[in-house]
């Protein structure tokens, strides 16, 4: 999903290489003058630990943030905001962030990825919300324009911040 987000964002003259958020808990080293895009993905209820060790980082730093959650509750409509998904509402009020722009996104559900306990917790989860069970199954819930709506309203907030 970054490595599209910054396809997209070239396509606007924008010159961006997805990294690896794990290397990066400060500003140092990242590009000046634009936004941060943080592409997060939530596993059992909680962003990633290094995602979240980055958050606490950078959320003191107060620089621009662009904060894009990967997780299946995006699936379902209204699920897509920072204020109808629970995920990123709480990253937000947890980390004490103002973000420039705040989302969700369904990424893709691999049963065969994970190990056996991973897939019948996922599975339980699953049956509860209504999605799918067959641990065999592979389902892409990723709703890759809005992917690019997005990326064109990351370029848009780059673009203002360039020019000011």
């Amino acid at each position: 999903m970054a490595e599209r987000i910054a396809d997209r964002l070239s396509t606007h003259g924008f010159d961006l290489r997805p990294r690896n958020v794990a290397e990066h808990t400060t500003a140092k080293g990242l590009p000046d003058g634009g936004p941060v895009v943080l592409v997060a993905a939530v596993r059992y209820g909680h962003h990633l630990p290094e995602a979240e060790r980055f958050l606490a980082a950078y959320g003191k730093q107060g620089l621009p943030l662009v904060l894009l959650s990967v997780n299946l509750t995006a699936r379902k409509s209204g699920k897509q905001s920072a204020t109808g998904n629970r995920y990123v509402s709480a990253a937000i009020t947890r980390f004490r962030l103002a973000p420039l722009l705040a989302a969700a996104i369904a990424g893709r559900l691999d049963y065969p990825r994970y190990g056996w306990l991973d897939r019948q917790i996922i599975r339980l989860i699953m049956a509860l919300t209504g999605g799918p069970t067959d641990p065999r199954g592979c389902t892409e819930f990723t709703d890759w324009s809005a992917v690019d709506a997005l990326a064109d309203q990351i370029a848009q907030l780059a673009a203002r911040m360039r020019s000011d």
